[in-house]
């Protein structure tokens, strides 16, 4: 887990080469369904079949689809964008984005200094891991690179205040771990991996000339250190729970939980304004960290902080260094088959270090008023078709409606890109320093995240760059968001039929909705706070059926006897299957007012095939078996294949479209149909 640069979160995950705007490919080619297979049966495979043996997945990646392709397009915008301000570096304005973004592409893209430079850039970090004495000196080296930006061993971040959305609050939570999950640790799956990651770290070590004896050595102290660790820390269920991610605690209670360690010295240093108390979110974790501070001989304290030191320097340091990072994090992991070209990964340096920066001239080309003014239409369209649909479920009471239509109206969209742009002065960025660069971004967000603590929320701050594909709900926030960049074809095209955006954006913006009324979203209320609006018998109501989606999503096999997880997935699952719903009544209600369109086929498929034509395509890909065995474990998304069923299979709609009959795959009935929202 590389923690200098904070990347963006993804969705899901396609092709076009751009230097300017992104591509417009056909609205929508039925050349490319696979009518040789059953749509009642195999719709994803009458929908993708085709495709995606005629698009394998590329050797810098682990998966290819949609998502993919789009995400491509707008790495080729961002990569002209980055190379001109590369260009022109030293002739533009002293202290603007394009100096900034330019001289910080230009470092990253300079191989001779980064190989020159060797690990030179880490050796004062690792010396002073080589000085450390005792428990005291360890809490001031984890105090000291906090501030630097740099987290070590736990989490530290700014917030909302659940109880108080309004308020910014401090957080610390479980982390410190180098494989993904506290499962990797103990289940008998994972025991090739652990044996692959101790000699990941003993390799890693051996580049800063640790001898192989002692390097092998030290990775398995490492491994037993966090395998301690993993012991004490939730696993991905159970962090979906508010209750599991927030606990909140003056500093003298905190100091109890864990007395070996300053929580105040520690606010003072990173300068957060911490005064009332603050959420110490996995208490359990809390006090087995500060069990180690007491009971770890140092040395094991000093090789873990050694390795963890290096392997989150590696992507950023010389060619060896990059290397071992990938055939660990890449290719072991995720089954990836080549190293990313340099400008990508370059390109990721700059997105995590000024993702917001470089929308600000993404934006600028890629995105027109008439785009945003399109979408808010589809927007206020959702809204109205989600609406109805609250108003007439036949299982929650008027006391609960009422509650879920009172969040239903303080919903607020985002579209695009932000209203204003945040200010980049006082980042220094210098030509020639690629690590320098990547450190003084890591400070510089650190800090811009730390001086919101204590501090009103900004409700008009974005949580996502213009040029990621993707789309997000805060519960705290109570909005939804979606960036420039995904309302492209295939999720929007304002020169499509309304079928083709609705079955795809329109099901984005469902889905967003849905979220606040998920099994987790649901008990955050219109505020933003962490409260039950809800009736007991409500409450009951709704967890029958969301208990039923779970069972159908852990009937699909992902990979041989390897299952996908219903309760990791369920927020995700109850997003599609709401939003679906939604997007469904809303194309109805745009083709009412256009009886023409509605009556009409286009290439032979009728509006409501189209719309759920275009929701299968949207989740088309493939994806490695080892990337897939990670996201079964991580991934709180069901995998695309089991997307693009999952909510049709529920819906009538569906099944009238295609005549589909009982018994087919596609229509479940009776007991087994789920219908929540």
């Amino acid at each position: 887990m590389k923690n200098r640069i904070v990347k963006p979160l993804a969705l899901a995950v396609g092709l076009a080469v751009c230097t300017g705007a992104l591509a417009a490919p056909a609205a929508f080619d039925i050349k490319e369904l696979d009518t040789g297979k059953d749509v009642c049966n195999d719709f994803n495979g009458f929908v993708n079949a085709k495709w995606i043996a005629a698009n394998p997945i590329p050797d810098d990646r682990t998966r290819w689809g949609s998502f993919d392709a789009l995400r491509e397009d707008s790495l080729n915008v961002q990569h002209a964008i980055v190379e001109k301000a590369a260009k022109g570096a030293t002739k533009a304005k002293p202290g603007s984005i394009e100096q900034k973004i330019g001289a910080f592409y230009a470092s990253g893209m300079d191989e001779a200094a980064i190989e020159k430079a060797g690990y030179a850039p880490i050796k004062p970090e690792l010396a002073r891991i080589d000085g450390l004495k005792n428990s005291s000196d360890i809490v001031s080296y984890i105090t000291d690179s906090y501030a630097h930006g740099n987290p070590v061993a736990f989490r530290f971040y700014g917030s909302p205040d659940f109880k108080d959305s309004s308020t910014q609050i401090a957080y610390a939570g479980q982390g410190g771990l180098g494989l993904p999950t506290a499962d990797y640790y103990s289940k008998p799956d994972f025991e090739k991996i652990r044996t692959e990651y101790v000699a990941h770290i003993a390799r890693t070590l051996q580049l800063v000339g640790v001898n192989e004896a002692d390097a092998q050595a030290q990775a398995k102290a490492v491994m037993a250190f966090e395998t301690r660790l993993a012991s004490a820390s939730l696993v991905p269920t159970e962090l979906r729970q508010p209750e599991n991610r927030y606990h909140y605690v003056s500093i003298a209670d905190a100091d109890k939980v864990t007395p070996h360690f300053d929580w105040a010295a520690f606010f003072k240093a990173q300068g957060a304004d911490v005064q009332q108390g603050f959420s110490l979110s996995q208490p359990k974790f809390f006090a087995e960290f500060d069990k180690m501070l007491a009971d770890v001989p140092v040395s094991e304290w000093q090789a873990y902080l050694r390795f963890h030191a290096i392997d989150e320097a590696a992507p950023y340091l010389s060619k060896a260094f990059q290397q071992e990072d990938f055939a660990f994090n890449a290719k072991t992991l995720n089954g990836q088959k080549e190293m990313k070209s340099r400008w990508k990964r370059t390109l990721d340096a700059v997105e995590g270090g000024m993702g917001m920066a470089l929308g600000q001239l993404y934006v600028a080309q890629t995105f027109s008023p008439q785009s945003k003014a399109r979408a808010q239409e589809l927007v206020n369209n959702l809204r109205a078709a989600y609406k109805a649909r609250i108003e007439n479920l036949p299982w929650m009471s008027e006391a609960t409606k009422q509650k879920a239509l009172e969040k239903w109206a303080s919903f607020t969209p985002k579209i695009g890109y932000p209203d204003k742009w945040r200010d980049w002065t006082g980042l220094q960025v210098h030509q020639g320093d690629y690590f320098g660069n990547v450190e003084s971004a890591a400070k510089f967000n650190y800090d811009y995240m730390v001086a919101k603590i204590g501090k009103p929320v900004d409700r008009t701050e974005w949580g996502m760059t213009p040029q990621t594909v993707n789309a997000y709900y805060s519960p705290q926030k109570n909005e939804i968001v979606f960036p420039a960049a995904i309302l492209q074809p295939p999720f929007f095209d304002a020169k499509a039929d309304d079928a083709l955006n609705y079955g795809g954006i329109g099901a984005v913006i469902g889905h967003e909705m849905g979220h606040g009324y998920d099994d987790q979203g649901s008990k955050f209320d219109a505020q933003g706070n962490n409260a039950n609006w809800w009736t007991d018998d409500d409450r009951k109501a709704f967890e029958s059926r969301t208990d039923k989606l779970a069972d159908q999503f852990n009937h699909y096999e992902a990979l041989p006897g390897k299952y996908v997880n219903g309760k990791l997935t369920m927020g995700e699952n109850i997003g599609d299957l709401g939003g679906l719903n939604a997007a469904y009544d809303a194309l109805q209600m745009a083709l009412a007012k256009n009886p023409k369109e509605a009556n009409s086929k286009i290439d032979g498929y009728t509006q409501d095939q189209r719309f759920f034509l275009n929701w299968a395509r949207v989740w088309r890909g493939n994806i490695r078996p080892e990337a897939q065995l990670t996201q079964l474990n991580t991934d709180p998304h069901a995998p695309a294949q089991f997307r693009a069923i999952g909510a049709p299979s529920n819906m009538p709609a569906f099944a009238q479209a295609f005549q589909c009959k009982a018994g087919d795959k596609m229509v479940r009935d009776g007991e087994k149909q789920v219908k929540i929202w």
